[in-house]
């Protein structure tokens, strides 16, 4: 820094009016909903709004029961069940996410009264982060973090990390315009807030502070709520439309046909007008409780049993679900848009190849030349390592320096004790205009020598040597470094020279050496996680496209693509784009070409943002990976954001879902898990709607018979409810499979229930509800009292209501029909038996339960449940008569297996 320069800052009363005209120094915190409107929210799915109504009509016809037909308080069971229902489903899906919250929360806090060093009346005082007001004249060195948006006024050898705004993790800065990066994403004469400064020092003028500044902006962006509707949403709001319209209009055909047959049956006597009210009355009474009973009280908690599980279950996986929709989102995901470093990267720099002429095999030895090579990598670096954990340590200071001592520590060679053990007697600091650091030294390596270490620039470091270390020629260092940088790889050259006594090599700061030898070079990368190759090949074998959004160069953004398997020979320019360029594009041109692109390089916060707009406008359901505060806009807008574990806290806010590990991999198991996921709805609707249809053909059969429907209100309570709930407990506890990342991502406009779902709903329930009026029709004419003396049927006796026995075991093979049909769907579109139980422990403890339920509920239950004990030799003919249909369906899932 020039001293000659002098700058005396703001007066006290420019601060005040400076802070009245921009604001002040902290980012707008967002509103928070209360809890209680985030309770009644839940309040808004299809489903619950449909039990709402239900239950409304439902309270309705028990209060008439009550108290015009003086019937007993049991009427009111099934409104209170319904709405224990709502409340169960609403109150879990509430109480996980504000559990969830809770773990977050923590990241949200930001420290605003760090102290920043300022000149103000041309004195330089300490003022807290919040503070700071445009105008400010504010001094940063190594290790502090930019507290605003500035332009820089002196730099020395200033090194910015801005990957929390662009991903890229060193960026240099500098007032000469000479030295300006064309290429980068932000000026290099500017520095941002919340970047941190990793090596050199500056002072800078503040342009802008608070909301503001770019930091500002993004964190802005990331408080809209863009109400994007989750595919499991959509899907559900069709579902409860069928469901709303079907039981409507079979409502209305139960009021026509029974009023049509009224006329018919009395048409000869005459209408009488008090009769024929009672009776509408009662008609419409029957069509009010088929509505009722066509709504699947179970299916909202099912969803949200099953969500919470997947939910639990994912956090085995490294995958934290802080919303839970988040977990089948990912299943329907079509297009991931991912970040570079940290994400398919590792985000450390490392040592990818040694070129020491001198090395044999480049490993250090005991020669004097390797331990030269080992005491100038440890002396002539600023650069240090934080080990307060051992097995990952991470660098402080430059990532490319720590590169080179982090290759030190992995051969067992420790940095400190060399540093410890020599004395440095000069050095010249690297800048961007030299490109190249020299430290001078007693050596340890050549005893009772000084000894000079350059290192830098590859081809600057060369042109200062009047030797190589070797026989090697200038073309062939040339062609490694072209390779090295066609693999967008940062490379350095290193140099060194034993000293002559009344030798000097440093001068006024100045490098004087004459005699430097060239000693090789080192190439130093980010290097691609281990796993992420075979991770992006399973995503792209699922059919989801990949994008890579960016701020590193194009080159490396290529090379990286290419090492993942996503860049392919014969991809072109139409396939990356950089982020001016994207800008430039105008929304109808994006609309166009938005397929084409594989990488966005250079790309600026908003660029992702609209990149995902855009992608979504084409029906595309997009999860975005991102760990830095320049990803959170796209994250929040986003179907799925995915924050990385050691992410930023606005990047975390803003996401449904933190990968703990940091991995690519374990995207993939979330859509894994997201499709196994959405499979186990679509099994317990398969199972839940078949119920309903049986139910609600009684209902309707007894409405035209003229008889009551054998199931009382407290057994559908029963069946609806707990059976219901613990079959959602059974199918969500189905494992993952790995055949469903074979598929296509499923249409998001695909109605839940598919043909062969709906086929099997109905010719299943029709089945049923055969062999159920078969067996009331029986019941109602003769005296059954075991269903060991069932057959020969002896009918003939008169219309008779049943007796305990006979509603009990009605009941009882009503439940057993659907526990076997619950086998048979937790076997749909696995194309195997549904015996094929491997894995599948929990299922089969939820089955028992409700085996053993059904029981209980039959042998204790009594006049609550309008049931009698049953025998064993009764209990022994229900379970193995019913299990026919587990059999019929293994015999179908065997013929279609053969085609």
């Amino acid at each position: 820094m020039a001293e000659s320069r002098h700058y005396s800052g703001l007066t006290e009363a420019q601060v005040l009016e400076s802070r009245e005209k921009n604001g002040v120094n902290i980012l707008t915190p967002p509103k928070k909903e209360s809890l209680f409107m985030r309770f009644i929210d839940k309040f808004r799915d299809p489903l619950i709004l449909i039990l709402l109504v239900a239950g409304v009509l439902s309270v309705g016809i028990s209060c008439y029961e009550y108290y015009g037909l003086h019937e007993g308080a049991q009427v009111f069971f099934e409104p209170i069940g319904i709405f224990v229902a709502i409340l169960l489903a609403t109150g879990l899906a509430f109480i996980f996410e504000v559990k969830a919250d809770r773990e977050f929360a923590i990241l949200n806090q930001v420290n605003d009264d760090e102290p920043v060093q300022v000149i103000r009346d041309g004195n330089t005082i300490q003022i807290p982060k919040r503070d700071v007001v445009v105008g400010d004249i504010v001094l940063v060195t190594t290790g502090e973090e930019i507290p605003a948006d500035g332009r820089l006024l002196e730099s020395s050898s200033l090194q910015v990390d801005e990957s929390s705004l662009t991903g890229e993790p060193i960026c240099s800065k500098t007032t000469d315009e000479s030295m300006f990066d064309p290429d980068a994403t932000f000026p290099s004469d500017h520095v941002l807030r919340g970047t941190k400064v990793m090596e050199g020092h500056g002072m800078y003028e503040v342009t802008a502070v608070g909301d503001l500044t770019e930091n500002g902006k993004v964190y802005e962006a990331t408080q809209i709520d863009d109400s994007v509707k989750t595919p499991l949403n959509i899907q559900l709001d069709g579902l409860g439309r069928l469901i709303s319209r079907m039981s409507y209009c079979i409502a209305a055909l139960v009021i026509i046909g029974r009023v049509v047959m009224y006329f018919v049956n009395n048409g000869d006597a005459g209408l009488d007008w008090l009769a024929f009210f009672a009776f509408l009355l009662q008609t419409v009474m029957i069509a009010v409780t088929l509505i009722v009973v066509s709504v699947p009280e179970g299916l909202p908690m099912a969803v949200t049993l099953s969500l919470a599980y997947s939910m639990r279950r994912m956090l085995r996986t490294n995958n934290l679900v802080r919303k839970m929709h988040a977990c089948e989102t990912m299943g329907a995901t079509t297009v991931i848009c991912t970040d570079k470093t940290g994400t398919l990267t590792e985000n450390q720099m490392r040592i990818y190849n040694t070129d020491f002429f001198s090395l044999a095999g480049g490993k250090p030895d005991d020669s004097v030349e390797s331990r030269m090579i080992v005491e100038g990598i440890a002396v002539n670096s600023t650069a240090q390592l934080d080990l307060s954990n051992p097995e990952k340590p991470s660098v402080l200071g430059n990532p490319t320096e720590g590169a080179l001592i982090l290759w030190l520590r992995d051969r067992g060679i420790d940095y400190r004790a060399i540093r410890e053990s020599v004395h440095a007697v000069d050095e010249i600091p690297f800048n961007t205009e030299r490109k190249y650091m020299a430290t001078e030294v007693e050596s340890e390596a050549v005893p009772g020598k000084r000894v000079l270490y350059v290192k830098g620039a590859p081809e600057i470091v060369y042109s200062l040597c009047k030797n190589v270390a070797s026989d090697v020629k200038k073309d062939d260092i040339d062609k490694k470094l072209l390779d090295y940088q066609n693999q967008a790889m940062r490379t350095l050259g290193f140099a060194c020279q034993i000293i002559e006594p009344g030798e000097n090599v440093i001068e006024d700061g100045k490098l004087v050496a004459d005699n430097l030898t060239f000693l090789g070079i080192v190439a130093i990368s980010d290097p691609v996680r281990a796993e992420v190759p075979a991770a992006v090949k399973e995503c792209i074998d699922a059919g989801i496209a990949i994008k890579i959004v960016t701020g590193d160069t194009p080159n490396t953004a290529k090379e990286i693509a290419r090492q993942i398997g996503l860049w392919r020979e014969g991809d072109g320019d139409n396939n990356v784009i950089t982020g001016p360029e994207f800008a430039s594009l105008s929304d109808d041109e994006l609309y166009e070409r938005i397929d084409d692109f594989k990488i966005i390089a250079r790309a600026r916060p908003l660029d992702k943002k609209r990149l995902v707009e855009t992608l979504q406008k084409k029906g595309n359901v997009v999860a975005v990976t991102g760990d830095g505060t320049n990803d959170a806009p796209a994250l929040k807008a986003a179907h799925v954001g995915l924050s990385m574990g050691d992410g930023t806290a606005v990047a975390k806010e803003a996401s449904d879902i933190t990968i703990v590990d940091n991995s690519f991999a374990s995207i993939g198991r979330a859509v894994m898990w997201g499709r196994s996921l959405y499979l186990n709805i679509q099994r317990f609707v398969l199972f839940q709607m078949t119920v309903n249809v049986v139910a609600c053909l009684i209902v309707l059969a007894g409405a035209f018979m003229g008889s009551e429907s054998p199931l009382t209100v407290t057994q559908m309570l029963w069946v609806n409810l707990i059976m219901d709930t613990f079959a959602a407990m059974a199918l969500a506890s189905l494992p993952p499979s790995e055949a469903v990342m074979k598929d296509k991502p499923r249409d998001r406009n695909s109605f839940i229930i598919t043909k062969a779902m709906g086929a099997d709903i109905i010719g299943t329930g029709i089945l049923f509800f055969a062999i159920l009026f078969g067996l009331l029709y029986i019941f109602q004419h003769s005296d059954v009292t075991s269903l060991l003396r069932l057959f020969p049927v002896e009918m003939d006796k008169a219309f008779h209501n049943l007796s305990p026995y006979e509603l009990s075991t009605f009941f009882s093979i009503f439940v057993f029909l659907q526990f076997w049909n619950m086998f048979n769907a937790r076997a749909y579109a696995t194309r195997r038996s549904a015996l094929h139980l491997k894995g599948c422990s929990e299922f089969l403890f939820i089955s028992l339960v409700i085996l053993v339920g059904q029981i209980l509920i039959v042998s204790v239950g009594g006049d609550m449940f309008n049931v009698v004990p049953l025998g064993l030799s009764d209990w022994a003919v229900i379970i193995g008569v019913t299990s026919v249909v587990l059999w019929i369906g293994e015999l179908v899932r065997l013929f279609e297996k053969s085609k």
